[in-house]
């Protein structure tokens, strides 16, 4: 059981690593206005204003809480095997993600942490961590990885690459394709060599999922699909308690595609825990290159 945990958490760290590949952004935003109100039921209607209507409702069904934390069951799946673990996830807006491995509930095993000037990776059984800023790291600073781009996908928010928040007038970006009958419409914006997709519900704007595309020369057709499920209220708004990731790219090993499944056993806002981790002088730091090269070869 220890070792597969240690798999899935290493499976997990390499999921998390390759989103840097599909996403775009720039390394610091500053925060813009607020929106206008926006409506709040009936289906979305196919004119140019309807479709605005829709995106601002899409925009405003982010939870006003500042603090998301939860037990959760981890699943990753490889195609030929599943590994699951216990574990945890804990948020700050703007300031955090972390989960952490604990199988049993007994002892955590593995850390990883974002925040919004470097990655934490801790793996507690070897003793060994990573520690970078997002711009001493080739593949991060190449691809422009953007903390909140990452945030937006945990928060089930909408996001334009390289902003903090969106502006009512931003929403104007998106293209919205009502798709007929069907029960969700699709949301799409392009930039430079990244496609951004979000199938978002017609009636209440819940995005049920989102898909990111690298379509440039290096890993080309390498993508991260967010897909969303189980809402619950939280406070006025819903929240997924079911969160699957899953990278697609030739770049891994034998191809294959990675999912990580996150199912939330219940959620606390409370934001009283310790904002960011420190190092014990205990663990040795080692470098990327040496834990992607580990991590590309399970």
């Amino acid at each position: 059981m220890w070792k597969n945990s240690i798999k899935l958490f290493c499976g997990f760290a390499l999921l998390a690593a390759s989103l840097a590949l599909v996403s775009c952004g720039t390394k610091k935003t500053l925060a813009e206005g607020g929106m206008s109100a926006v409506a709040t039921t009936g289906a979305i209607t196919d004119t140019e204003e309807g479709r605005l209507d829709f995106m601002r409702k899409v925009y405003d069904n982010e939870v006003y809480a500042n603090c998301i934390s939860s037990k959760i069951k981890f699943t990753i799946s490889t195609g030929s095997k599943d590994m699951s673990v216990s574990g945890s996830l804990s948020m700050k807006k703007d300031e955090v993600i972390r989960i952490q491995l604990t199988p049993f509930g007994l002892m955590e095993v593995g850390r990883l942490e974002f925040t919004k000037d470097y990655v934490l990776l801790m793996d507690r059984m070897n003793k060994e961590y990573v520690k970078a800023s997002y711009a001493d790291v080739g593949f991060l600073q190449k691809n422009g990885l953007d903390f909140y781009t990452l945030q937006a996908l945990f928060w089930n928010r909408l996001f334009i690459p390289g902003r903090q928040k969106i502006t009512d007038s931003s929403l104007k970006q998106f293209d919205v394709a009502v798709n007929g009958t069907a029960k969700d419409a699709t949301i799409s914006l392009k930039r430079g060599d990244m496609s951004y997709r979000w199938s978002a519900d017609k009636t209440s704007g819940l995005i049920q999922s989102v898909a990111a595309t690298y379509g440039g020369k290096s890993l080309k057709g390498t993508s991260v699909t967010c897909d969303y499920g189980k809402f619950k209220t939280l406070g006025r708004k819903k929240f997924p308690t079911d969160i699957t990731l899953t990278l697609d790219s030739q770049a891994l090993k034998g191809g294959k595609g990675v999912s990580l499944g996150m199912s939330l056993g219940g959620i606390d806002t409370d934001g009283d825990w310790e904002t960011y981790t420190a190092v014990s002088s205990k663990y040795k730091q080692v470098s990327v290159e040496d834990l992607m090269k580990r991590l590309l070869k399970l």
